[in-house]
């Protein structure tokens, strides 16, 4: 199994540092997510300072960026990486794209497809596969000079990876994507009833088999060194866990888990702006059923339980800066399972 870790990047001037380290701990990959900052370009930085680790993004904001942005911006980072960048891809959500970004949102898993269609439209132009004649629905290319073309890639094409929440996005993952990251909002019912009966149909429709996939499941992990640790750490998870339960995005999760009442008290809640009243409504059964909660040295035996005939690498989502003994053994854990 392969192990990642999404980390967020609080000091600008030293990424490179923390993604070194992340490679000497011994992680296959580390990914930046699009909070605060741009997801890219501590990527930049990190490059120069690994030789083997995976670097990507999980996710940037996909309709936030035109096709030909992205494909400029992926090519780049997979010649800086020298073949081991992955663009990771996710849709965000209706207000954020309209609203923060200022940018068109409608049918948003159609847009997606098309917009990774286009992507590689780009890519297949400057490979010399065929000239740019790209004609959709949502995006149209069909100009490329010289002057603006990078010509076949050094290392290669990068991966596309493309974040799945409900089964119908999901299902697109599997049909254009390289890979699926799975959203950490998710249970061992709802992988094995809702995310790979989607994965399924959307490989079917592509024509694809199984083994053409990656699936990352991507975990939220509350642990510590000493109690008081671990009592943060959930009360940071319960606080995450409580701000994507209260958005319907997630609801076919509660479903799944007969939860489905805590969904519309947490959104309510959610609009009245009373933030710090939610987590109380994440119960521990919820807590251990979505996160992997525990001592350190009982995460790697938690996490493979839980995503066990499903996945092919997970991703540790680390809501702060790992401790480095901490996740090293959560690593080494993971890896002496298989």
């Amino acid at each position: 199994m392969h192990v990642f870790t999404t980390t967020p990047v609080a000091d600008l001037a030293s990424p490179g540092e923390q993604f070194g380290e992340l490679e000497a701990l011994g992680y296959d990959g580390a990914f930046t997510y699009e909070t605060k900052h741009d997801p890219f370009l501590p990527l930049v930085l990190a490059a120069d300072r690994t030789t083997t680790l995976r670097l990507g993004t999980a996710v940037a904001i996909a309709f936030a960026r035109s096709p030909m942005l992205l494909a400029n911006i992926a090519y780049d980072l997979q010649d800086v990486s020298k073949g081991r960048f992955v663009l990771g891809l996710g849709t965000q959500i209706r207000p954020h794209i309209q609203h923060r970004f200022s940018m068109p949102w409608s049918r948003p898993s159609a847009r997606l497809r098309e917009l990774v269609q286009a992507v590689r439209a780009i890519w297949d132009a400057w490979e010399g596969v065929a000239p740019l004649d790209f004609r959709g629905e949502f995006y149209t290319h069909t100009l490329m000079t010289p002057a603006f073309d990078p010509g076949p890639a050094r290392f290669g094409r990068p991966a596309i990876h493309l974040g799945g929440v409900g089964p119908q996005m999901t299902s697109v993952a599997a049909e254009v994507g390289d890979g699926v990251l799975v959203h950490p909002f998710s249970t061992r019912a709802s992988l094995r009833d809702l995310t790979m009966p989607a994965i399924a149909r959307g490989l079917a429709r592509a024509g694809r088999e199984r083994s053409d996939l990656e699936v990352v499941v991507v975990n939220l992990i509350a642990t510590g060194r000493t109690g008081s640790d671990l009592d943060e750490s959930i009360a940071a998870v319960r606080g995450q866990l409580a701000f994507y339960a209260s958005t319907p995005a997630y609801a076919k999760v509660l479903e799944c888990n007969g939860w489905e009442s805590v969904h519309s008290r947490l959104n309510a809640l959610s609009k009245q702006g009373r933030w710090n009243d939610m987590p109380a409504l994440i119960t521990d059964e919820m807590l251990e059923a979505v996160a992997i909660v525990g001592r350190r040295e009982e995460i790697a035996g938690l996490l493979r339980a839980k995503v066990s005939g499903i996945a092919d690498s997970v991703s540790l989502e680390c809501t702060r800066r790992p401790d480095p003994e901490q996740f090293a053994d959560i690593c080494a854990g993971l890896k002496a399972g298989g």
